[in-house]
């Protein structure tokens, strides 16, 4: 009987960055997550895998029929035989000239059974084909696992016609994940897409079988219980099972940046942790009716819901506190592993950049088209070529891939934000406005200040390999989390480990800020940021949204000083600055709810 090799996991991290690591980390036992965005820079490396492998490889072209997803089908097929093959050779080869086999071992948590079982077997006197029966029997492979945007869906057409909604782009790449050979996860984040998720009943890999199992599991990332229970009813009245949803941090996290209402993870954590059994009758009792209404198998077992958590962890007890304090069942450690190269795929100028990065050269950024707040990394490339085009009097990007062409205030056919053709609409309609100069300013600089991501994120994989980037051009962008300013230098893949299981400790600074508090600091500012914009003419959904947002908050500090508080053996190194940081974030949100309330009476003064 196999098992969970590990407590972590590595999360999608853009476009490319993380587009082979499963063939890096699955054979040790490590879960990874690969972008299904861009099926071109999926093709470019497939062509090159096959290459480097010897392996027969036949073009997919952009003019045969559903080629976006016979792209998806056929890396995700190659990246699975691959990692298979080197996880068989791990388990198949003599131990004692195993130094794969040996750093498998050598990566589990200490506390790991199996990792005891092995030393005590190769202690012993033992029987080689033993001992590889006992391997093949007890190790685990690393799931390889896809994510998919709900919203990055955009239309797509045939000689100026439009093609049915299964050709949609987040629909094709459902179907290229769906139709691979892969007994993995889709993770499904960015929010719901009812569309979407209704097209997830066509495939008969996302059901479950008599025993339990679900070859394709779906993974909801959310920032809320509400959402989650909403979104699993949804999926359950289809007959179609949640199997995990992962909680990731709506600010203390990297790319893009879906903030809550001021809910911070701690208190969300806890009440996914008080409502797993309400959660998973809620859903139970929606999803056999609807089985059984489909004619299809109901399991024998239970169905199993996991909930895992993501977004700024750091340090070794942050990393187990997560798991004793919520009992969560994984937890997704992403920036780090960007200055880790036998995980990542960075290229080398944007990696040195990371090194030297610091709080201030990672900021909160309108950059996205998806209209989202997005994290960059200060003097990335494509912010530069970014400015060179604006300087030029040619602002925006010529759009070579459209994977966000999803505005239509223009044309029929979506156009992206970042695109050049959207931004001389754009700015030609501002021009005829009549605009003061000032609010000219103002509003050109909210067009042009948008990046062309779907190709910056996905181009450190091609300078790493040495790919062909004429039609994307060599700018990156890179996403990290505030998180990375912590760590300073590049790291071996058992560093990295050995540091998430606290065997050692990578973080040379000794200010690093809890990673609670740090997101309760990063709400703090962007209240702060949401108040300013307010501050002019605040409108009766703005007054609401930031009196709700100040009271969560507050909730939100009450539940950390309790938390905090009742802790005998957690961070007891830093409670007292904990609660130091507590204290002056408290007095911090008193004065921005009394700018609140002091806006709310002016504006009924005036009224």
């Amino acid at each position: 009987m196999t098992f969970k090799a590990h407590s972590f996991h590595i999360p999608v991290m853009g476009i490319a960055y993380t587009i082979d690591t499963p063939l890096k980390v699955a054979h040790l036992g490590i879960d990874s997550v690969i972008s299904l965005v861009d099926d071109i820079i999926l093709e470019k490396l497939r062509e090159m895998y096959c290459s480097k492998f010897e392996i027969p490889y036949q073009e997919i072209s952009d003019k045969i029929e559903d080629f976006r997803a016979k792209r998806i089908t056929s890396y995700l097929n190659l990246m699975n035989d691959l990692a298979i093959k080197k996880f068989e050779e791990l388990k198949s080869i003599g131990i004692e000239k195993s130094n794969d086999l040996k750093a498998y071992f050598a990566m589990l948590p200490n506390s790991s059974e199996i990792k005891q079982e092995f030393k005590n077997k190769i202690a012993a006197n033992f029987n080689l084909q033993e001992v590889g029966n006992w391997l093949k029997d007890k190790l685990s492979m690393g799931s390889i696992d896809v994510n998919i945007m709900t919203k990055v869906d955009k239309d797509n057409f045939l000689n100026g016609t439009q093609l049915a909604n299964e050709f949609n782009d987040a629909h094709a790449a459902l179907r290229g994940f769906a139709m691979s050979d892969l007994s993995s996860s889709m993770i499904l984040s960015a929010g719901m897409n009812p569309r979407l998720y209704s097209y997830i009943e066509q495939f008969d890999d996302f059901y479950p079988n008599q025993d339990g199992r679900i070859k394709k599991k779906i993974v909801l990332k959310v920032s809320d219980y509400r959402s989650a229970l909403i979104q699993g009813k949804f999926l359950a009245k289809k007959g179609l099972w949640v199997s995990e949803f992962r909680i990731e941090s709506g600010l203390n996290c990297g790319g893009h940046a879906f903030a809550s209402d001021g809910f911070l993870l701690g208190p969300i954590l806890e009440e996914f942790k008080e409502k797993k059994h309400e959660l998973w009758n809620a859903l139970n009792e929606v999803l056999v009716p609807a089985l059984e209404a489909k004619e299809r198998i109901l399991p024998r077992s239970e169905l199993k819901i996991k909930i895992s958590a993501q977004g700024g962890v750091g340090t070794a007890e942050e990393h187990q506190f997560l798991i004793d304090q919520y009992q969560v069942d994984s937890v997704g450690w992403g920036t780090p592993f960007l200055l880790v190269p036998e995980a990542t795929t960075v290229d080398s100028g944007t990696l040195k950049k990371l090194e030297i990065a610091k709080e201030e050269d990672v900021y909160l950024s309108n950059i996205s088209p998806l209209g989202v707040p997005f994290y960059s990394l200060k003097a990335n490339t494509k912010d530069i070529e970014k400015a060179s085009f604006i300087a030029k009097g040619r602002p925006g990007s010529s759009c070579p891939k459209k994977f966000v062409a999803l505005n239509k205030d223009y044309t029929e056919i979506g156009l992206c934000t970042a695109s050049r053709q959207y931004q001389h609409l754009k700015i030609k309609e501002l021009k005829e406005q009549d605009l003061s100069p000032e609010v000219y300013k103002f509003n050109y600089n909210k067009v042009v200040e948008k990046s062309c991501t779907c190709v910056g994120l996905g181009t450190a994989a091609l300078l790493k390999y040495d790919l062909d980037t004429k039609v994307e051009g060599e700018g990156v962008s890179v996403c990290p989390g505030p998180n990375i300013a912590y760590f300073s230098r590049t790291l071996k893949l058992g560093e990295m480990i050995d540091h998430i299981y606290g065997r050692s400790n990578v973080i040379e600074r000794n200010d690093r800020p809890n990673m609670f508090i740090k997101e309760l600091g990063i709400y703090i500012d962007f209240l702060k940021n949401k108040i300013e914009e307010a501050r002019i003419s605040m409108t009766k959904k703005q007054e609401q949204y930031l009196v709700n947002f100040c009271a969560n908050l507050s909730d939100g500090v009450n539940y950390y000083k309790a938390l905090f508080a009742s802790l005998n053996a957690n961070f007891q190194s830093t409670k007292k600055i904990i609660s130091m940081d507590l204290i002056e974030f408290e007095n911090a949100l008193d004065q921005l709810k009394t700018e609140v309330n002091q806006m709310k009476d002016q504006k009924e003064l005036a009224m």
